[in-house]
């Protein structure tokens, strides 16, 4: 099938092809764009500092899944939204880990083959971020839940589902 090459749909106007972008490299190059404002900023800024030539309702497009993703905030400006990163790099790379650990039904195959490929240095790290992370709990031990449940199958809190500071509320 002869497919326009124009600009909407991944070509140049002179007619050789972009190279397609990986899984997830829009979104962190939207990021990436948006870390540099002084602020929070608008769909058209983001969109006039990126490099290539992203159609606008792109740029809404990855800034809806982000914000849907929780990596992204937004608060109404007039008729449209001015957009945060809700985090930084190691944030939303932890947030990726997370999500992909929620969609596990074994959690603990899944921890038990991470833990099992980290270099040695990494494994060191992670030991000594666990044990700082049991020295500034509460102390009472034991997962609980925003209502004050305690879990039974997580004696030690380290499931990562509770959040300190709760859930984030959708804006707009």
């Amino acid at each position: 099938m002869n497919r326009p090459t124009g600009a909407d749909d991944g070509g140049t106007r002179d007619g050789s092809r972009l190279p397609r972008r990986r899984q997830g490299q829009l979104e962190s190059q939207v990021l990436t764009v948006l870390r540099s404002a002084d602020g929070a900023a608008t769909a058209g800024w983001v969109q006039e500092h990126l490099d290539g030539d992203l159609a606008y309702t792109t740029v809404i497009t990855i800034l809806s899944r982000l914000y849907e993703k929780k990596a992204v905030t937004r608060a109404r400006q007039g008729r449209s939204y001015a957009w945060t990163p809700a985090s930084d790099e190691a944030g939303l790379a932890a947030l990726r880990m997370r999500r992909v650990l929620d969609g596990e039904r074994d959690r603990e195959a899944v921890l038990a083959r991470f833990v099992s490929a980290l270099s040695a240095g990494d494994e060191a790290r992670l030991r000594a971020l666990l044990s700082r992370a049991a020295d500034d709990s509460d102390g009472v031990g034991g997962s609980h839940g925003r209502d004050g449940s305690h879990d039974p199958d997580d004696p030690d809190g380290r499931d990562g589902s509770h959040d300190p500071d709760g859930p984030v509320a959708p804006e707009g």
